[in-house]
């Protein structure tokens, strides 16, 4: 098993990592999160048949891991703010921490689009990410998912749809500031 696990690792740690980050766009939460995938991996090395590929696999159990990650806190968040009325302080509270360097890409159109990922569903994010930041085709983003391929495309499309929205919302936005 170690060196299956190793060999796992050297070939897709970076890209795993990768995977995460931009999901959560918070390095020292996607190094535990990537630690979390691995416990599972190790746990369920036994389940894994081969029917897909170790890549797809791996990248199934890191979606799990992320999306468990923000049911929980979406269920933290729901139960603080049934705890407390925040009224109009509730915006004040929004995370404006800046983007890790790794991801804040040098030139801003690539920040945009990064930025813009939070206006996508989660469902749509991962595809995105998959798919374009990961490379994968849509038949691995299909079984990394667990859907099928048609299902693959259509949120692909939608995803791209709200991106290019936001982005060009944000454009009118900057537009209109310089004017």
């Amino acid at each position: 098993m170690k060196p299956f696990f190793d060999e796992l690792y050297e070939k897709y740690h970076q890209d795993l990592f990768q995977y995460i980050i931009y999901m959560v766009k918070d390095r020292d939460l996607a190094e535990d999160l990537v630690q979390d995938v691995y416990m599972k991996v190790l746990k369920s090395y036994d389940t894994f048949d081969g029917r897909s590929s170790e890549k797809t696999w791996l990248f199934s159990v890191a979606r799990h891991v992320t999306i468990d990650y923000f049911r929980k806190q979406k269920r933290k968040r729901k139960r603080i703010m049934d705890f407390f009325d925040w009224g109009e302080k509730g915006e004040e509270l929004k995370d404006q921490s800046r983007l890790p360097e790794e991801i804040a890409v040098q030139n801003e159109e690539m920040q945009s689009v990064y930025k813009s990922l939070d206006d996508c569903t989660i469902d749509q994010r991962s595809v995105i990410v998959l798919r374009f930041i990961q490379g994968m085709s849509i038949q691995e983003t299909a079984e990394v998912l667990s859907w099928s391929e048609s299902k693959v495309k259509t949120t692909q499309h939608r995803g791209m749809k709200a991106l290019k929205n936001k982005l060009e919302k944000s454009k009118e936005g900057g537009v209109q500031r310089e004017a």
